[in-house]
């Protein structure tokens, strides 16, 4: 979910309704393919008595230049030059499309002097709102010659500070009603949960003022909240990109579902098809095929997530699988069923879906001569990649299956025949029981020094650590958690919360790292959990009051609140910041102007927020927050249960568990991890924690993974430039791809779209570059780069590697053995 723009009639509907002395932004018609003219008039009388403007309405800037209005004419003119229009196709820029839907309005007279230019936008601070006294087509760089409000969250604007910043160039006559109408379209812009607006050109004339070019989006999230208000019946695909019955089947299923499904139609005649898990993951696979050379085969863009069940998993692949079989290509096509390590979801699971959907079109599969590739991670892999193995060996098509034992995009280069397909054999056998608690491969050969260090050193957290024969105290401010931290888990997660109890054994914590839960929907109890061997009582509080009064030392408190009620528990939550510092927000799809509220009380109050749209965090040796990490197997394969010298931030929560893997094996290891979340207005930037690991003598490198959309990543250029940043940077931002895409894309994530050239990973990738930052070439280099700078820091003796120690043994929760089938029962 995410901004999603509107065709004009509705933008200027909304207006309308809410707005003051909206002049002519009441009469507005829609007309397309099936509209009756004469049926039109009769409900609209006001076309045949006024002159009009008619234009395309399908989201296409600068329309004036490209003569698609047609100005001061009569109707008959009017649906003669909408007849001409009408299904022609036309070239802008990269992109071609389809003339079908057109706007006509009235008509307004007046002169250049009439014009004027108006726009609001949003940020993580507040709203800005550009005001200029020239408008129209030839408007220029407004960004340089506009007057600009800036507009702290949560408050409007007088009119005195419109008057007085904004309207210095508008005549005395008319600043009033200006100045009150530019108050008034504020507050429907904050109320109704827009996130842009441009109106270009505002006029004002005869004592009035009227809208006659406007773009505008709004954040869909809030549709619970005011899709009443907004009236809206569809948000259109970017010109250029027919919309599909398929993609609003997914969509539909998607709003129907506590997952995340998504599916974007960019070929339907392409050989190459994706079936991705993850938001991140869906952008980094997308980024890999347009790498190697496949960006003008390429199908589509799609991701599922959040744990869908077997049903869902089976109607999305059913729906893709539709698609990609309806037309053969000479050449045969490719499938690629990929993802990272999973953090929660059911791997097996899922995969049971999409081996349904694939035995369904057993022959169509054949008949399209396609060929699958599979990699994936997570809960219950083996059981997955086994079921996917037997599958193939039933359709009768070429399908290659690979667990996490490779790198993660290493399948779209055998897809696309750009490398060599291994053996199963040769991977290291990811279809075996590896879930046999200290028998795990915890001895992977690490990266060596030249010679060997003998010396074991304590970290600043006072815990046995991979990486330094220096021994530091560190200040708390260097840590948002160490092995002493102690949470409270909001919602009954009762999985989660054993995760986390597992973890805790594993890094030998001498008391559980979760003190309670909180749930406002029953009654006080207990719930029997284990820590390690033993059975204890984790209490259930019905409210937030008691637990507090009864558990003084909490300092976390982990978050599964709704995205509808994230907003209230979260401000209820900072009211406790005398004792609570970190609060880990999990929920995807809060409404944008209400997480800018959380995150600026949050400020206040000197609480750091993690998300939201995070699976969370992990300090290996201390602290996970929820399901970070994954299952326990994973947890020892990463080796997270003891600290080593890399920390790295993400905004993806799929991908940190991926960065897990790619850092345990090319380093000692993670110090600390976090994913700041896949929204646009993440509590905590990038920034706030690389100042963090800067700052720690125990963290020797970071690495950064970012992605396009937003500027954050230009704090971290600019302070390695200062020399702020001092130690060795590996970054890469995914979402290359759209450089390759002639229509925008809006990927998994909210925050994942550029709307300037600025915001693209391909300029931000080059930017961090040029500063002197660690850039790999692409995603799958990943591993190389932040192995040969581990690799570097070694020889230097920066960092000191030890013998790894085995994690002690901890038995596996009954009910996830008994889900996966390991009891014999």
């Amino acid at each position: 979910m995410a901004p999603r723009a509107l065709r004009e009639a509705d933008g200027k509907s909304i207006l309308a309704r809410h707005v003051t002395a909206a002049g002519s932004c009441g009469q507005v018609c829609t007309v397309t393919k099936e509209t009756n003219f004469d049926t039109l008039a009769s409900q609209h009388p006001w076309l045949l008595e006024q002159k009009l403007v008619v234009k395309p309405d399908q989201l296409i800037k600068r329309r004036g230049k490209l003569g698609l209005i047609k100005v001061n004419v009569g109707l008959d003119d009017a649906i003669a030059w909408i007849s001409e229009k009408m299904g022609k196709e036309i070239q802008i820029e990269q992109c071609s499309g389809e003339l079908n839907t057109f706007i006509i309005e009235p008509f307004i007279p007046h002169s250049q002097e009439d014009e004027y230019y108006v726009c609001i936008y949003s940020t993580k601070e507040g709203d800005t709102i550009y005001f200029y006294e020239e408008g129209g087509v030839d408007v220029g760089d407004v960004d340089s010659k506009a007057h600009k409000l800036d507009i702290v969250i949560g408050s409007y604007p007088t009119i005195e500070q419109i008057t007085n910043v904004l309207l210095c160039g508008v005549p005395d006559i008319r600043k009033r009603l200006v100045a009150e109408f530019v108050l008034s379209l504020f507050k429907t812009y904050s109320d109704l949960f827009f996130t842009y607006l441009e109106i270009n050109p505002l006029v004002v004339t005869n004592n009035t003022v009227y809208v006659l070019d406007m773009a505008a989006k709004l954040d869909d999230t809030a549709d619970y909240l005011c899709g009443d208000k907004w009236q809206v019946s569809e948000f259109p695909a970017p010109f250029g990109r027919k919309s599909w019955p398929e993609e609003d089947y997914i969509k539909d299923l998607d709003e129907k579902s506590g997952a995340s499904l998504k599916l974007t139609i960019l070929n339907p005649n392409g050989r190459i098809w994706l079936m991705v898990a993850g938001g991140g993951a869906s952008v980094i696979f997308s980024d890999t095929v347009c790498d190697l050379g496949g960006a003008d085969e390429i199908a589509n863009y799609g991701e599922y997530s959040g744990a869908p069940s077997e049903s869902q998993t089976y109607e999305y692949a059913k729906t893709i699988l539709g698609l990609m079989t309806r037309t053969p290509n000479e050449n045969g096509k490719c499938l690629i069923i990929g993802g990272g390590i999973a953090n929660f979801t059911n791997v097996a699971s899922t995969f049971k879906g999409i081996v349904r959907a694939l035995s369904d079109f057993r022959q169509q599969l054949i008949n399209n001569q396609v060929s699958i590739y599979v990699r994936r991670g997570g809960p219950n892999y083996q059981e997955g990649l086994k079921v996917m193995k037997n599958c193939g060996d039933m359709l009768g098509v070429p399908l290659h299956v690979f667990g996490p034992e490779i790198h993660m995009t290493a399948i779209v280069g055998m897809a696309l025949g750009k490398t060599p397909v291994p053996n199963s054999e040769d991977t290291g056998n990811s279809l075996k029981d590896n879930f046999l608690f200290g028998k795990h491969d915890i001895h992977r050969r690490t990266p060596q020094p030249t010679e060997p260090c003998e010396k074991r050193a304590k970290n600043s957290d006072g815990e046995t650590k991979l990486g330094s024969g220096k021994q530091h105290i560190a200040p708390v401010q260097y840590n948002l958690y160490d092995k002493n931290t102690t949470c409270f888990v909001y919602g009954l997660q009762i999985k989660a919360v054993q995760g986390m109890l597992d973890f805790d054994c594993s890094c030998r914590r001498e008391k559980p790292s979760v003190t309670s839960i909180i749930n406002p929907f029953s009654a006080n109890h207990n719930i029997r959990l284990y820590f390690g061997h033993k059975e204890i009582n984790v209490p259930v509080y019905k409210n937030m009051d008691e637990a507090i009064r009864k558990h003084p030392d909490v300092s976390v408190i982990i978050s599964f609140a709704s995205l509808r009620s994230a907003y209230t528990s979260t401000i209820s939550m900072l009211s406790y910041s005398d004792q609570i510092k970190v609060i880990a927000i999990i929920a995807e799809g809060i409404p944008e102007n209400l997480t800018k509220k959380i995150n600026k009380l949050a400020v206040e109050k000197g609480v750091s927020i993690v998300g939201p749209a995070t699976v969370g965090g992990v300090k290996p040796g201390c602290f996970k927050i929820g399901n970070t990490g994954g299952m326990l197997d994973n947890i020892l394969k990463s080796k997270l249960y003891r600290p080593g010298s890399v920390a790295y931030v993400s905004r993806s929560g799929g991908m940190s568990n991926e960065l897990n893997n790619i850092v345990s094996n090319n380093t000692n290891g993670v110090y600390e991890g976090v994913a700041i979340g896949g929204d646009r207005y993440p509590g905590t930037s990038f920034m706030d924690h690389i100042k963090r690991y800067n700052a720690n003598p125990d963290v020797k490198m970071i690495v950064v993974l970012g992605e396009v959309g937003g500027v954050e990543e230009y704090d971290i250029v600019s302070a390695i430039k200062s020399g702020e940043i001092r130690k060795s940077v590996v970054a890469w931002c995914i979402g290359t791809c759209g450089d390759y895409f002639s229509t925008e894309v809006q990927f998994g994530h909210a925050g994942s779209s550029a709307n300037s050239k600025l915001e693209t990973a391909s300029a931000k990738n080059l930017a961090l570059r040029q500063v002197g930052a660690h850039v790999p070439d692409s995603f799958d280099d990943l591993g190389k780069t932040i192995r040969k700078v581990y690799v570097d820091l070694v020889e230097t003796g920066e960092i000191v590697p030890e013998p790894e120690m085995p994690p002690p043994q901890v038995p596996i929760d009954f009910q996830w053995a008994q889900e996966l089938g390991k009891l014999g029962l």
